[in-house]
Parts: structure tokens; sequence; C-alpha cells
């Protein structure tokens, strides 16, 4: 199957829906396969759904004011998808006109107002809003080159994100303690995305979670795994595409970004991936005017999405968008494969 960077993959076929069931399975099939759990003395392994992914567009002020407790509320029912690490995307607090924001994490013990006041004395920023790990500067000056300031004099960091209102939040442990850590119930914003994590092809650290962001405004969180994200990651960068973990998601994430830089429109970069992305998936992407999911030409992965006049929904499970308030009035329906579903709000 040929695709847009020249890439070979394999067909769809060779792994249909079969594999992609919950189902018991014979030791044997699965030795390499995680997660898994024995079922007492039968010797057999039953699989288990891996990762929980959530979306909330608000309609209203009621529930952008509580748009925080909401997403987390979400992803409380979704902890036992993803007990590894938990991560949000909360858009919101627009920086001014002329200025941009920067969302960075530091191991303990970082001293963030000495970062402050260098960022102040270069790049005009203000007075940090510190959150657990991480802070978030607004600073006078363009986001790439807020970003290759803090890369040349602060490689100790990573930027979660950057933009104009996106702010990333994640963390490695128990997404309990995450919403707990974060704050979660005091943020207000627009849409937000948010993630469960459990490890299946890459480290349990907070870089490795999700959602990552390679581009401004934009982030991903991904239910599923990538088969060629090796040699997409390497095509990406000869594109200029930059990557900080092995992650595949990130390679997904970085797809997207390269494909709106060469002007593709977000439907047409998500359709994209049908055809340069093998595996199985469950998308939720974030920009600055709302979100979009797409699941892979099989569904493999599990996606329940609502509406009401309040709100728009997605989740790995219809448990997570149970909780929202006004949910048994809501139009419930499972996204088809294939298919770009999108919600923005119109540019004032």
């Amino acid at each position: 199957m040929a695709n847009v960077l020249g890439l070979h993959l394999s067909p769809s076929e060779s792994v249909g829906s079969e594999q992609c069931r919950n189902r018991t399975y014979a030791r044997s099939e699965l030795l390499a396969t995680r997660p898994w759990v024995f079922t007492g003395a039968d010797p057999r392994l039953v699989v288990k759904a891996m990762c929980g992914i959530a979306g909330l567009f608000s309609k209203s002020l009621d529930v952008s004011g509580a748009l925080g407790g909401h997403l987390g509320d979400m992803l409380l029912q979704l902890s036992d998808r993803g007990p590894d690490s938990a991560g949000v995307a909360i858009y919101r607090d627009p920086a001014p006109i002329g200025a941009s924001k920067v969302c960075l994490f530091a191991e303990e013990g970082n001293d963030w107002a000495a970062l402050g006041e260098s960022l102040a004395d270069e790049l005009g920023a203000g007075e940090p809003e510190l959150r657990a790990s991480h802070a978030v500067f607004v600073v006078e000056a363009d986001a790439h080159e807020a970003q290759a300031w803090l890369r040349d004099r602060h490689p100790e960091l990573r930027v979660m994100s950057a933009g104009q209102t996106i702010e990333i939040y994640k963390e490695a442990g128990p997404p309990r303690e995450f919403i707990e850590r974060f704050a979660l119930g005091d943020m207000q914003g627009s849409h937000a995305l948010g993630h469960t994590r459990m490890a299946t092809e890459s480290r349990v650290t907070t870089e490795h979670s999700h959602p990552f962001s390679t581009g401004l405004d934009l982030c991903l969180v991904h239910n599923g795994s990538l088969s060629n994200h090796n040699r997409l990651r390497q095509r990406l960068r000869r594109e200029g595409i930059e990557f900080q973990t092995d992650n595949d998601t990130e390679v997904a994430a970085g797809y997207l970004t390269w494909r709106l830089r060469e002007g593709a429109s977000l439907e047409q970069a998500l359709e994209g991936c049908l055809e340069d992305l093998d595996g199985f998936y469950t998308f939720a992407v974030g920009t600055a005017d709302g979100f979009a999911v797409l699941r892979d030409p099989i569904a493999c992965k599990p996606a329940v999405m609502a509406e009401t006049d309040d709100w728009v929904a997605m989740a790995s499970e219809y448990r997570a968008i149970a909780v929202l308030p006004g949910a048994a009035g809501a139009t419930m329906w499972e996204p088809e494969p294939g298919r770009v579903y999108s919600w923005e709000r119109a540019r004032v």
C-alpha cells in the first residue's frame, strides 16, 4: 500500500477484527502480549483493555466553568484502563495578542522563580502558574522563539505544550493522584482531552504519558498501538519534525503536525492517517478551536460519543460519559471506523 510519505505498509487485512475483540485466548497465543491476567488455575489468559481516552467540548458557560472537574470525573471512570499515568490537555485563558504561553515540566526541586527571572529578562515573561511538577509561563514572544530559547538555555526542562491556549499536564502514577495533585477541579476552559495509560510499548514515565504535542496548540491522545512508528519517525525527522520520546503516539502527533504544516486541513490530515499509519487506534486530537475523533478502518479500539445542548463528549467507554450532567438525555452513538468527527467554535 503506497502513501504520501512513500512508506510501504502491511495490508490491514493481516490483522483482522478477530484479534481486536476482548476474548479468552490460549496461553500459547499471547506469550508476548501485554497486558494480561491469569484467571486462577485456568491455563488461559484474559486480554484486558488498555488505555482510556476522554474529550469534552463545552457549549455552555456552566460546563466551561467546571470543565476540569468534569474531565477529572471522566478520567476516574477510566482509571482501571490506565493505572500507570494520566494527563490532560486543557484549552483556556488565551495569551494576549503578540504573546504566547508554554507549559513546562521539571523534576522536583526545580527553581521556577529563577527561571521566571531569566524569562522575564529575555522574553518578557510574567509570573508563572504552578501546578505540581509543571509551570505555565506567558511570554511576550512567539511560541517558536520561546521554545528555542528554552531548549538552548534549559535542556533539563520538557516543553509539554506551547501556543495561545493549550496547557498540557501529565504525570506517571495513578489517575486519582494526578487529578488531586494538579487540582483539575479548579480549571475552567473551552475544551479538553484526557488520557489514562497502561504502558504497552514504552516506559512508564511522565514524558511517555499522553497527551503529546508536537505543534502549537495541537495535541493527541491515543488508545491503541502503531506498528510502523519507527520508520515513520525517521521520515518525519527528515521533514524537520522533532521528537522527545520513543513513544508511538508522539509519532502520530508529529505526523499531524507535518500534514497541517504542508497545508492540509485537520480533517485531511486525519484522513491521511488511514493510509500512512499502520496499526490499531482511536485518536482524539485537540486544536485551539475544538477537537476531532478518528478510529482505525476496522474500529479495533472502543469509542463512544455523545452530545447535548451543553456539551459534546467522547470516551473509550460509556461509563466515563455517564458522569456528565445531562448524560441520561444525550444523543449517543458509536463513531464509525475510518470517519473523522470534529467540533470547532467559530473564531471571532
